[in-house]
């Protein structure tokens, strides 16, 4: 299934076959005028162009906010240093944590929140990773009927959205068996 970026690329693609016209020749139209408002594009390019709605739909927002053709930030190194300030300390064993997460083998979404990172299936949430204090970070799996072991403790009152909490506060904790918890929460999240 494509992403909502491609599919607004696919229409920006077939904009001249459809309309006519490509999406900088709208644009220049639409320049002269002195239209501000959807509606009012919407019905210029619908009435008096003969413009499909989807089209003018686009057209329109595209025109209004240019910025929605500028390529997303990708969250990564800007967003992982908002989340470890004042908590540097932690860099590397959120790294290699963030790491684990990346080579889980299925397709995994880092959704960056204020203070962590949520971990999804692309069917729901399986994860978070979140530097906790400017000792520890604090990894949550949804792993509901599985027994606890080892360095993987019940979650508790800690959050819940997971049933179980890791508890990192050296690098050495970040292990191939904690990549096979990992494995073990997204593949039960599916």
């Amino acid at each position: 299934m494509a992403t909502p970026e491609e599919q607004l690329q696919t229409m920006i693609s077939n904009m001249p076959e459809k309309t006519g016209k490509s999406l900088e020749d709208w644009h220049s139209i639409l320049s002269t005028t002195d239209l501000k408002k959807h509606g009012e594009i919407m019905k210029l390019l619908k009435g008096e162009h003969g413009v499909t709605h989807g089209f003018a739909n686009t057209i329109s927002q595209l025109f209004l906010k240019p910025e929605l053709l500028s390529p997303k930030k990708e969250p990564g190194d800007d967003a992982d240093a908002k989340l470890l300030k004042g908590k540097e300390g932690l860099s590397e064993i959120f790294s290699r944590t963030k790491s684990l997460f990346e080579a889980i083998n299925g397709e995994v979404e880092f959704s960056y929140k204020a203070t962590y990172i949520s971990l999804r299936t692309p069917k729901k949430q399986f994860a978070i990773l979140q530097p906790s204090t400017k000792t520890r970070v604090d990894v949550g799996l949804n792993l509901k009927g599985v027994d606890p072991d080892g360095i993987v403790e019940p979650a508790g009152s800690w959050n819940a959205m997971v049933s179980h909490r890791v508890k990192l506060t050296d690098p050495g904790q970040v292990t191939k068996d904690l990549s096979g918890w990992f494995q073990r929460a997204y593949d039960a999240n599916i």
